[in-house]
């Protein structure tokens, strides 16, 4: 049998503060993991509409190109495209339409590319094509009342639509080879 008469009480005391301790950390470690999970269970929802839904109701209107309603494109395969004058992976998705998107389908019938400047006039959106020299229509979406129906942030976005309305394919930020699979997609549609 062992005597417990010759524990030293310093060594005792030692282990005691060594378990509050080692409780106390477990009791941060929990504390951190609850707030981790609340943030991570209320973390806000930034994309509206994402594959399978359909296109929400929507006017788009330039002084330069007329007005386009959602509405007309039904019936069409459609690339819809959101960027910002400044965004620089949107110059790298603008200058992808320009180059591969717009000559694959030149002369395609049922198909619409509809590239909007979040938060930009349509005087801001000439001068910048001024410079661009996109052979495309650049609409204006000056108060996000377009963008905030597909999301809340990020651009640039790609929305790849089918005949009915409906999402098939969309991107956030610029990825090359997403961009031509979403082209050959569209091409598979029509």
């Amino acid at each position: 049998s062992y005597d417990y008469h010759f524990i030293d009480e310093e060594y005792l005391q030692s282990k005691r503060i060594e378990i509050e301790k080692i409780i106390s950390d477990m009791k941060r470690l929990l504390i951190l993991c609850l707030a981790a999970m609340t943030l991570f269970s209320c973390k806000e929802k930034i994309d509206y509409i994402v594959v399978g839904d359909k296109i929400p109701s929507f006017t788009v209107t330039s002084e330069v190109y007329g007005t386009v309603e959602s509405s007309e494109l039904k019936g069409n395969v459609t690339m819809l495209f959101f960027f910002a004058t400044w965004c620089g992976p949107c110059q790298d998705e603008l200058a992808a339409v320009q180059e591969k998107l717009v000559p694959m389908f030149e002369g395609k019938e049922n198909f619409r590319l509809l590239v909007l400047g979040r938060e930009h006039t349509d005087a801001e959106l000439a001068e910048y094509n001024e410079v661009k020299g996109f052979t495309f229509p650049l609409y204006p979406d000056v108060d996000r009342q377009i963008y905030s129906k597909f999301a809340k942030q990020t651009i640039p976005r790609a929305y790849l639509i089918d005949k009915d309305g409906k999402v098939v394919d969309f991107a956030v930020g610029y990825d090359a080879e997403h961009f031509d699979a979403m082209c050959s997609k569209a091409m598979e549609l029509l």
